[in-house]
């Protein structure tokens, strides 16, 4: 259970970097896109068509990070119980508490836009939470054999 709970916590924190990957290259596709003489509006926004090729990353950043990260955070806490690791149920907890707070402020940053600064730092408080959570999953160090006395 060590090994599923340490490939859990890299998974969030790989995930938090594939989110990050994503949402540049949507925005980096969108400033291209623009520059070519392309408008951004709320007509594109609503239409069902892909305006321009990375727009798959929103796509991407969308999915991942409403369904695959709570799924995988969720699963971290479940195994956490039963890993027998110093620390994992309370780190695994912080993953899942990060990851909603995560969730709120991606949602909320919709409507408040200032909302979407705090998301970008707690993503970054969210993938150092998870590896450290991973580490703490490390092999038990064996006692080391007594000495024998000369």
């Amino acid at each position: 259970m060590r090994i599923v709970y340490k490939v859990l916590a890299y998974a969030v924190a790989v995930e938090v970097a594939v989110q990050a990957a994503a949402i540049v290259l949507a925005i980096a596709g969108l400033g291209k896109w623009v520059s070519d003489g392309n408008v951004f509006d709320k007509a594109v926004m609503e239409s069902d068509g892909l305006p321009f090729p990375e727009i798959v990353g929103l796509i991407v950043h969308g999915i991942n990070g409403g369904m695959v990260i709570p799924v995988i955070a969720l699963l971290l806490l479940i195994v956490s119980f039963f890993a027998r690791i110093p620390g994992g149920v309370k780190f695994a907890a912080f993953v899942l508490v990060l990851v909603a707070v995560q969730a709120m402020l991606g949602y909320t940053g919709h409507d408040l836009p200032w909302a979407g600064g705090l998301h970008g730092l707690n993503a970054m408080a969210l993938f150092a939470v998870a590896l450290h959570a991973a580490r703490r999953a490390r092999p038990v160090a064996a006692e080391a054999p007594a000495s024998a006395a000369v």
